[in-house]
């Protein structure tokens, strides 16, 4: 992140917000991942997870081993309903 100017980080930042928030709007999770990655090849992006209790892999990360044979599956929320969430959020 350091490496990309003030003013991008910023709105990177604000990026990532608003996809937090609208999924917390549309998906009401106990909680929120967010993770920056890029080991193998230099590049910047962010994971926005929603999280809940019964997934497989709670509390640990969701790419981590299993905690629980079985989780419980969730839908995915209403693509229109997400493109309209991140249109409030981004204004």
């Amino acid at each position: 992140m350091s490496d990309i100017a003030v003013a991008e980080r910023v709105r990177l930042m604000n990026a990532v917000f608003a996809v937090e928030t609208a999924l917390r709007e549309l998906l009401h999770p106990d909680k929120i991942n967010l993770a920056s990655l890029g080991n193998v090849t230099p590049h910047l992006h962010w994971h926005v997870i929603p999280r809940y209790r019964v997934d497989r892999h709670f509390p640990l990360a969701i790419w981590a081993e299993p905690v629980r044979a079985e989780g419980s599956p969730r839908a995915a929320p209403d693509r229109g309903a997400l493109v309209a969430a991140l249109k409030r959020q981004l204004g």
